[in-house]
């Protein structure tokens, strides 16, 4: 795993992890802020969307002297920025719509988790993959299947 390093206010050195959420939906942006307050590295906000991750990244460099938080964010549509994560949330991919079968969205949602983990792999062939993508256990099973990853460095979350 590659850590960053930061100096303290009192010169020490200590090394933070560097944590990638894919999708900056409610679901991304979501799980972006409740990370950076618990501080557990720096954090990039990865989607399509150009503004969107940016301006949700703003927003919370922002928001972090008042929430008390101190994290690096980073909003792109690179996934070079991605690189050597050690964790990996993916939030990316379609919601259901109205009229849509779970069948669809299955088909759709395949092609998105199968694009992101490979980008993801070729960046931070180490990390762990957390997957918040519905339906979760065939998105979970893509991820594994595309990285190449043991079953412990690919989980699920509902």
């Amino acid at each position: 795993m590659r850590w960053s390093g930061v100096v303290r206010g009192d010169n020490t050195f200590f090394e933070r992890k560097k944590l990638t959420v894919v999708g900056s939906g409610p679901v991304g942006a979501t799980a972006a802020v409740l990370a950076a307050q618990k501080e557990p590295g720096d954090i990039v906000l990865l989607d399509v969307v150009d503004g969107i991750p940016q301006g949700k990244a703003l927003d919370m460099y922002e928001a972090s002297p008042i929430q008390g938080y101190d994290v690096s964010v980073t909003g792109t549509q690179d996934y070079a920025d991605t690189a050597n994560s050690d964790l990996v949330i993916i939030t990316a991919g379609i919601a259901r719509k109205p009229g849509m079968s779970r069948d669809d969205l299955l088909a759709t949602n395949v092609k998105i988790v199968t694009d992101v983990t490979r980008k993801i792999v070729a960046h931070s062939p180490d990390c762990v993959i957390l997957v918040v993508t519905n339906p979760l256990d065939a998105m979970v099973y893509t991820a594994k299947e595309v990285s190449g990853f043991p079953r412990q460095r690919v989980i699920g979350m509902a």
